[in-house]
């Protein structure tokens, strides 16, 4: 269940992610919050072409760096979208804590159908089947109707 700084940070989530999708990304956005309190934030960087470019990716890379383990696991990342398995995979290796979503992979996968979008690389999986240790909540119903608006604006920019 999310709470009112929860919800706080996924707005801001779906900003990053309107701010993504208005320089040609795909409309991701994330926050990493320590001790409540924004320590780095990212959006979606693909369209450089660097299909690595995502910002769960990017979050998790800052925090090795510049975090140590403890900070680390004490760490909630807050994101648009459940992480990818790339995502989920770095940020377990990184060993930081809870992920807290807008919209889930599973959503993400049947817009993606539902707009004529061929499936990821990737198997669409979720964060708990790659990285079964870390607590993850969500996604949040509103928030998530959001994101679908914007991936569905994504979508018809970008035709596959």
């Amino acid at each position: 269940m999310v709470n009112g700084a929860d919800r706080h940070y996924l707005n801001k989530c779906v900003e990053l992610a309107h701010e993504a999708l208005a320089a040609g990304n795909a409309p991701f956005g994330s926050i990493l919050v320590v001790n409540d309190q924004v320590a780095a934030t990212a959006k979606n960087e693909e369209a450089s072409g660097d299909p690595t470019q995502h910002p769960e990716f990017e979050l998790a890379r800052w925090a090795a760096q510049h975090l140590d383990p403890a900070t680390r696991a004490a760490a909630t990342v807050y994101t648009s979208g459940e992480h990818c398995p790339m995502c989920s995979a770095a940020h377990a290796w990184a060993g930081l804590g809870r992920i807290v979503f807008a919209a889930s992979t599973q959503q993400l996968a049947e817009w993606r159908e539902e707009f004529g979008v061929a499936p990821g690389p990737v198997l669409p999986l979720a964060i708990t089947e790659v990285a079964p240790n870390i607590p993850v909540t969500g996604p949040v119903p509103e928030l998530a109707t959001t994101m679908r608006g914007l991936h569905q604006r994504h979508a018809s920019r970008n035709p596959t």
